[in-house]
């Protein structure tokens, strides 16, 4: 360890560079973690604050929740059934304000839930994100769609959907909308809810969220940046430690001759990427997290700590496993050959 880090003090600005560009992945890998969990929340988070559970499409959707409707008997049948079973169908649209301005939502109803407000006739609960466009308890809006008004009666914390605030509505209301009375989806709660039920397909919470349009292509890419990054902090360890030992392939021969044990050397390289690597992370993360907090309130920006720790360690393995790669050659030095490749 002591030999490590005077090598580390001799060579400090091969090692500070190594570090910077560490720095700048591992940061990146954040700030990229940070807006994917964000659009994440943004795309789906109707569905992500429900409990563990199933959701029940018919099997001629396709897969497609807003192709999917509901036959009335079987949905009544499996609210009775089933305790905390509710029905709920989803569509995109909008509503107007007293001065005419449109903002888009994605219309929500449901039969009598927990999950969801119930809301009567003519009422509607908004997300709360709604309040900085100027709307307030009490407002009344419209839709070029429906005959009546609604009225504002409360707002609803995070409750996005297809990245627009949700509106919850009530079944009256939303069929008149979108002239349907089946509802496209029922949701049963719990471990207990039945994997398969004749006619219609089941999905968990997670395979739901691929329903979604766009929510799957949207996470896959930015999961892919992530996971690039990560793979090419990977390979500037092993890169960086390879041509440190190509030079040292002389000392490594000296060391040898004296008795110093191959595991030593290769603690001797451990030591330095982790110095690096902790070092590094600890700024990216300090300044990830210091991100953060100073975003922009429109930014679908989320990091928890969970994430930030799982990615830490993700980039302590891949850094282990690159140096560990490239201190293969040191294995194989034999101190003779070595010393004389060295005096060349």
């Amino acid at each position: 360890m002591q030999m490590a880090w005077k090598e580390v003090k001799k060579s400090k600005m091969k090692f500070l560079i190594l570090g910077s560009i560490i720095f700048l992945v591992s940061f990146l890998t954040f700030i990229i973690s940070g807006l994917a969990n964000g659009l994440s929340e943004d795309n789906a988070a109707l569905i992500k604050n429900v409990p563990n559970g199933q959701f029940y499409l018919n099997e001629d959707a396709k897969q497609t929740y807003n192709l999917s409707k509901i036959d009335a008997d079987q949905q009544e049948k499996l609210i009775a059934d089933y305790e905390g079973a509710t029905a709920m169908s989803i569509q995109m649209g909008f509503v107007n304000d007293a001065e005419d301005k449109q903002h888009s939502v994605a219309f929500v109803t449901s039969t009598d839930s927990d999950l969801f407000p119930n809301v009567k006739d003519n009422e509607v609960v908004l997300d709360a994100s709604l309040k900085d466009d100027g709307i307030e308890v009490g407002d009344i809006l419209t839709n070029n769609q429906f005959s009546g008004e609604f009225k504002v009666v409360g707002f609803a914390e995070k409750q996005t959907y297809s990245h627009a605030p949700v509106a919850f509505i009530s079944m009256k209301n939303y069929q008149e909308i979108y002239r349907v009375m089946e509802m496209q989806t029922v949701f049963i709660p719990g471990s207990d809810s039945p994997d398969s039920i004749k006619g219609l397909e089941s999905f968990d919470n997670k395979e739901f969220l691929n329903t979604i349009p766009s929510y799957g292509a949207e996470q896959m890419s930015l999961n892919m940046i992530i996971w690039f990054l990560v793979v090419i902090s990977g390979m500037l360890f092993a890169i960086f430690f390879y041509m440190m030992n190509v030079q040292k392939i002389g000392l490594y021969g000296i060391l040898k001759a004296i008795g110093v044990k191959t595991s030593s050397l290769f603690s001797m390289m451990w030591y330095q990427m982790l110095l690096i690597t902790v070092v590094s992370l600890v700024l990216s993360v300090g300044l990830s997290q210091l991100f953060s907090m100073v975003a922009p309130a429109g930014m679908p920006f989320s990091l928890p700590i969970e994430t930030t720790l799982l990615l830490s360690v993700v980039f302590l393995v891949i850094g282990f496993i690159g140096a560990t790669i490239s201190g293969f050659q040191i294995k194989k030095v034999e101190p003779l050959q070595a010393i004389q490749q060295g005096e060349m």
